[in-house]
């Protein structure tokens, strides 16, 4: 079983595309990852919210635990995400860590998560995010396994 991350947008750019590959290839099961690209509304505003998030729900499996980035998240340190990653994935859950569009998610995507995650109190690109995810997933991998990627 491997992270599914669900993201609203274009594809990489060539530059996102190159810093994802490089942690991608490092990633071991079960913090692997599959990517699945959504395609924006071409509404505005609260019309492409819905939309977008309609679609998001469609993806999400019934059993998944579902992990949304957002802004107005919780921030976590990285050994801590750690450990509500591992955890899940011991207990044999699917992670769909969830990007969502330019006008966010719905109420019904927010209440679905089950970790709503803030990489910072700033607001990023939506491709700077998918790289930084990238590299908090392979991080995620090393703290949990011991190793001295992470030091305290």
């Amino acid at each position: 079983m491997s992270i599914k991350i669900l993201a609203v947008g274009k594809k990489h750019e060539a530059w996102v595309a190159d810093g994802i590959a490089r942690y991608e290839q490092r990633l071991r099961k079960p913090f692997d990852v599959a990517w699945q690209l959504l395609p924006h509304s071409a509404r505005d505003g609260d019309a492409a919210r819905a939309e977008e998030s309609e679609r998001i729900l469609a993806k999400l499996d019934r059993d998944a635990f579902v992990v949304l980035l957002d802004e107005r998240g919780r921030n976590v340190d990285s050994p801590e995400l750690a450990r509500r990653l591992r955890a899940e994935l011991d207990g044999g859950r699917q992670i769909v860590v969830v990007i969502g569009g330019a006008y966010g998610v719905s109420d019904a995507v927010r209440q679905r998560a089950g970790f709503v995650w803030s990489l910072s109190a700033l607001v990023f690109p939506h491709q700077l995010v998918r790289l930084i995810l990238a590299e908090q997933l392979y991080r995620a991998q090393e703290i949990t396994a011991g190793r001295a990627y992470h030091h305290v």
